[in-house]
């Protein structure tokens, strides 16, 4: 719904953003009046008419939900609500007007659509371009960024490929990293950043993060922490509770096994649709993945990967683990169960290695452990 068509753009607002290299006047944005000479393929499409209902004033928004954990859904996400998760990310990262950021994450989905919204509410440099594995190789070399929203996987790109660009890193305000896990070897290579690298906590239905964790520096933390204006809590299966702004002060209960540590902080165990029963015994497909992750990086080994479960006749559910690429020679698996058998008891370390050329992922990047034991 639009209830004024002659919404007054905020001052003072940049006049334009940059859309995979091709300026765009907000008042054009606004009218959806462009220039002739400027093509647009279908994604620039989707996220200018983003920018357009916004600037119009459009009240309620449809947004798709990953899949990564259920079947892919439609939720209609209100302007208020999207305002508040905006103007607390701004706090949080002290982002003032004018500032320059880089929208490098899929605009159709939550953490994209949301780097569009901060640009807008805040009065900040937008620089969008499409979501590619090292998102500053589509930018002018010269350019400057204050803030950057990524997946885990576009900042370990950056930093292996393009390690010259540490010093374009380190010039920002922060980094926030979600939609996936951090790898081991990945959280590692951020202790060399001075830039403060942050892993966030959040899903559509709460607008983007409600919570983030220090990776880097003095400030490094290990759980995740919340404003004070979120409340949380946990159900009977241990399971967070958020109430906040963004969530229209209704209590929303998640899925997300969590250790709460006071009242505005939290250590996340995992998801309770990943909790899987061997022989009898439950075992937390998260905590498998972390060890996996470090055994790999005490060896040297560089791959992506997951946990699952395949159906067992005698015990159930069988507990496997699937790396990306070839497979690892019988002497390295010996050496990674060794390697596993340090943090994991017995029944938590794989039963066997499944091996897939590439893992496959949602549309917002996150591995997608459903479509890969499938393919498996």
């Amino acid at each position: 719904m639009i209830p004024d068509t002659h919404y007054v753009l905020p001052n003072p607002m940049p006049d334009h953003l940059l859309l995979n290299g091709k300026k765009f006047f907000l008042d054009e944005i606004q009218h959806y009046s462009f220039r002739e000479s400027i093509p647009i393929d279908g994604y620039e499409a989707k996220t200018l008419e983003f920018c357009k209902n916004w600037l119009q004033g459009v009240q309620e928004f449809p947004v798709q939900t990953s899949g990564s954990t259920g079947t892919p859904k439609l939720i209609e996400l209100s302007r208020e609500r999207m305002e508040a998760s905006a103007r607390r990310t701004l706090r949080l990262f002290n982002l003032q007007p004018e500032d320059r950021v880089l929208v490098c994450m899929n605009t159709e989905y939550i953490a994209g659509l949301m780097m569009l919204v901060r640009g807008l509410v805040g009065n900040l440099h937008l620089t969008i371009v499409e979501p590619i594995g090292n998102p500053l190789a589509s930018v002018d070399p010269d350019a400057e960024f204050d803030f950057i929203a990524m997946v885990p996987l576009q900042l370990q790109t950056i930093l292996e490929q393009t390690p010259e660009k540490k010093g374009k890193l380190n010039r920002m305000k922060a980094i926030l990293l979600g939609g996936a896990a951090v790898s081991k070897g990945l959280e590692e290579a951020v202790q060399e950043l001075e830039v403060p690298v942050y892993q966030s906590y959040g899903m559509t239905e709460t607008i983007s993060h409600v919570a983030v964790r220090r990776l880097n520096g003095a400030e490094k933390q290990e759980y995740y922490t919340a404003p004070p204006e979120v409340t949380l809590g946990q159900d009977e299966r241990g399971c967070l509770t958020i109430a906040a702004d963004v969530t229209g002060g209704e209590t929303l209960v998640t899925n997300d096994l969590v250790e709460l540590l006071g009242n505005n902080s939290f250590r996340w165990l995992g998801r309770a649709d990943n909790t899987i029963n061997s022989g009898g015994v439950k075992v937390q497909l998260e905590k498998v993945e972390t060890a996996l992750g470090e055994a790999l990086a005490a060896l040297g080994i560089t791959r992506r990967y997951f946990a699952a479960a395949l159906p067992d006749e005698s015990l159930g559910e069988r507990l496997i683990a699937v790396l990306e690429g070839s497979p690892l020679t019988d002497l390295e698996e010996t050496n990674l169960k060794g390697k596993l058998s340090e943090t994991l008891a017995k029944y938590e370390i794989p039963k066997r290695f499944g091996y897939l050329p590439r893992l496959p992922e949602t549309a917002t990047g996150k591995i997608n452990r459903r479509a890969g034991m499938s393919l498996l």
